[in-house]
């Protein structure tokens, strides 16, 4: 299987994505296994504009296909937020899970029903080489949902916002999904499909 380079660090969304890869026939490689521990400041305004940033930043140290996501919980009653800083909403450092969990019910405590919309979005960002020009492929998608009065009692880790997004259609939590279910229905498998034609000419191409 051919080298794809996943720029994260966290080890969920790394698992997640050797799921998602296995019918490209993709090696998901990580940024440890390279001994890459630098990181860029993610300064976009949009989760499209991290996550541009951040495949630009390690395509160009990894020197290899990367693909890079950014991405987090929009609260319609909360004007969008946490939005972009999904992971530092709390603070200027990365928020421990259940605290976020914690901070977002109570933010929605009061909250009619009706107003409580909201969707965990992805945005991927795919950087490789195509004799010798550098192609750079966005696509977004989401997952759609109500914020629960109450949140699920088991916060997955890395991914905490799944235990507040309540789906409608299917009566349960998105946290309370079995890892494959989840990765079907996953916002990153739906950005990915977008993806298709450019991640199976990595691997045939033998990037």
């Amino acid at each position: 299987m051919k080298p794809l380079l996943i720029a994260t660090t966290n080890p969920a969304k790394l698992a997640e994505y050797r799921l998602l890869l296995r019918r490209f026939e993709l090696e998901p490689v990580s940024l440890a296994a390279l001994g890459i521990t630098e990181a860029p400041a993610e300064t976009g305004a949009t989760f499209a504009e991290n996550a541009l940033l951040k495949a630009r930043f390690y395509f160009k140290r990894a020197a290899m296909p990367t693909l890079a996501d950014d991405g987090g919980l929009e609260v319609d009653a909360l004007g969008g937020a946490p939005g972009v800083r999904s992971h530092r909403w709390v603070g200027d450092e990365m928020a421990d899970d259940q605290v976020l969990v914690d901070e977002l019910i109570r933010r929605m405590k009061g909250v009619e029903q009706a107003q409580r919309t909201a969707r965990i979005r992805a945005a991927i960002a795919l950087l490789y080489d195509d004799c010798g020009k550098t192609i750079e492929r966005i696509a977004e998608a989401a997952i759609e949902g109500v914020i629960a009065e109450r949140a699920y009692p088991r916060v997955r880790p890395g991914f905490p916002y799944r235990a507040v997004l309540f789906l409608p259609e299917r009566g349960c939590y998105l946290g309370e999904l079995g890892e494959e279910e989840e990765a079907r229905l996953s916002q990153r498998r739906r950005a990915l499909a977008g993806l298709g034609g450019d991640l199976e000419r990595i691997a045939a191409d033998g990037q």
